[in-house]
Order: structure tokens, then sequence, then C-alpha cells
């Protein structure tokens, strides 16, 4: 990945990120910890990788994604905004009564949501019977299914992988966001699914791991994920809860919080000196 490219994508994750904050503080609830994580994943899928139309958003031929962990969608919502499916004041509206954006991801309603999503472990299935349908209709279209860790230890999530490397769905890429910590504390004390990769194999996935915060190594991936035939893939991504706000970062009280007045101004100073300063190296 060129330098401009990466410092392009680093300066719009940035917004991103400002555009969680936003939303969940005037929301004063959501969940942000996990939003932020998958903040950079969500900027090279939608500004580098996928293929889609913002003012065409139903159009058959697409890339889809499944917010398999739909309560992230604050992360969805603003990386959308930032693509241009509709307008960023929109994210202060986030979990208002009668808003266009609410709690979790609504297709019905939501310019750019592929599926409505939010009941752990059921994402992948859809995002399955997704790539199932494209290889039925010889579409050559991508899924993409985002999940938590602490969300696969649902068992509709194996039975999903199950489906998907017995089908033989490589149009399928299933992104594990391995941050670590999920509502009631860290994913090892909890439930630990691991070793991940090894389980995704054992199903019949091409596996590959990565930083989740490093946009060469991101870029690496999803390029070599488009090179495997005959099977899924699954890409465990390791990265850090709240990324990019300080007091946020690897706490597990942020994962479904909001920020006070304070906390609002600090958050949003951070990530605006981070965009500074990502702007300020051109």
């Amino acid at each position: 990945m060129t330098d401009a490219k990466k410092k392009e994508l680093q300066r719009i994750a940035c917004k991103v990120r400002l555009g969680i904050i936003e939303g969940v503080y005037h929301a004063k609830s959501g969940h942000p910890g996990g939003s932020l994580s998958i903040a950079d994943l969500l900027t090279y899928l939608y500004f580098a990788k996928m293929r889609i139309e913002p003012q065409n958003p139903k159009w058959e031929d697409r890339d889809r994604l499944v917010l398999s962990k739909g309560h992230c969608a604050p992360g969805l919502y603003s990386v959308l905004a930032q693509r241009g499916y509709f307008p960023e004041k929109e994210l202060q509206s986030l979990r208002h009564i009668g808003a266009m954006l609410q709690g979790h991801p609504d297709m019905k309603h939501i310019p750019g949501v592929d599926m409505s999503s939010g009941s752990l472990g059921q994402g992948i299935s859809a995002a399955c019977g997704m790539a199932l349908s494209g290889k039925l209709s010889h579409k050559d279209y991508r899924v993409y299914a985002i999940l938590g860790d602490g969300e696969i230890e649902e068992g509709q999530v194996w039975e999903a992988a199950m489906f998907a490397g017995n089908k033989g769905l490589d149009n399928l890429v299933a992104i594990v966001d391995s941050n670590g910590l999920q509502i009631d504390g860290t994913v090892a004390e909890v439930n630990s699914p691991e070793p991940i990769p090894d389980k995704f194999a054992a199903f019949g996935f091409a596996v590959l791991t990565l930083d989740g915060h490093s946009f060469d190594e991101i870029e690496r991936a999803f390029d070599e994920a488009e090179k495997i035939s005959g099977k899924p893939v699954a890409i465990v991504m390791k990265t850090v809860k709240g990324k990019g706000v300080s007091f946020m970062e690897n706490q597990v009280s942020w994962h479904g919080a909001a920020p006070n007045k304070e906390q609002y101004e600090q958050a949003v100073a951070e990530l605006n000196a981070a965009l500074a300063e990502i702007e300020g190296g051109r």
C-alpha cells in the first residue's frame, strides 16, 4: 500500500471514530468500544475494497456486508455516512425515537445496510445464505461478515461455519474482531473460544491472521482472500477495544456506555489531534 493511500485511509478512519463518539454521546447510550475496534476494518472495506455504489445501495451486483455483531452499529453508521449513503448529521439522532438510525442495523430503513442484525450469532448464517445465493445465481459479488470474539461463543456461529465449509463458499469472508473483551469481562474469563484460527480451519476455512489496525496487513489479507478458491475465508484480527480514545482502550466498561460531556470533549479532542497529525504529515 502506498503511503498516500495509507494516510488517506487513516484520515477517514479518524473521522469514522469521531462519528462513533458523536453518535453515542448524543444517544446517551450505545456501544463505542467494539465500534472503535473495527473502525479501521470498516474504513478499508468501504473505501478500498468493496464493490459498492452509495447512490444505488440496492445494486444487485454489489458486495455485501453483514455486521453480525450488530450492537456495533455506531461504527457501521459512521462509515456509511462518510461514504455518502446519508448525511453525517444523521449520526446525532442515533437511537432517538423516530430516527432512521436505531440501536441495531435495519435493512428496511437505512441505506447501505445489507442485513438487519443484532441477535448475536445469527448474522453469519444470513451471510452464508447471501453467499450461496450468489453461487446459485452465478454472481461474482463477495459477502463479508464481521463477528466479535465474544459473539463466536454462540453455537449458531459454528453451524454456519460447518455449512460454509461444506458448501465451499469461497465468496464468503468471515472476519473476527478479536479485541479480547465482551460485556461481562474478558473473553478468556467468560468462555474462551480460543484457538479461534484452528476452529475455523477445522470447519474447512482458509484462515488468515493480522493486526486489525495496520492497513498494510489488512490489505495483504483481503487481497490474499480473493485468491483463495474452493473454501470460505476467516480473517482473525487482533484489535484494541476502544481504539483511538485513550481512556476507552482495553476497558470493558466501554463495551456499552456513552461518554458524558467531559469525556466526549476529551475523546473529540484526542481524535481531532490525531486527525491534524495525519493531515499535517501529507
